[in-house]
């Protein structure tokens, strides 16, 4: 799936960027993509990954963070302590 998703986003990419459409298919592109990021559905699974990733990436970080240069643990535990009840790029709450 994620190999599927990839490449469809580098086909619109690249039909963007190659297109000699003119600025009207370029706008149709870009309003779809708008309510394709807007729609509710979509934005729950992004939060829900969000989640996932963050949890996933604490648990990894727990169990080889001693392994790490000290430079690479400092900057986790800064990322952790500033991301503690903030809001994501969705606008939505971490919780």
């Amino acid at each position: 799936m994620r190999y599927r998703l990839t490449f469809m986003i580098g086909a619109a990419v690249g039909y963007v960027l190659g297109a000699r459409a003119g600025r009207e298919r370029y706008e149709q592109l870009r309003k779809g993509a708008q309510r394709v990021a807007q729609n509710p559905a979509v934005r729950n699974t992004a939060e829900s990954a969000a989640q996932n990733s963050r949890a996933m990436a604490a648990k990894a970080f727990d169990r080889v963070g001693d392994r790490l240069p000290g430079a690479v643990s400092d900057r986790v535990r800064s990322l952790r302590e500033r991301g503690q009840a903030a809001e994501d790029d969705w606008g939505t709450s971490n919780t």
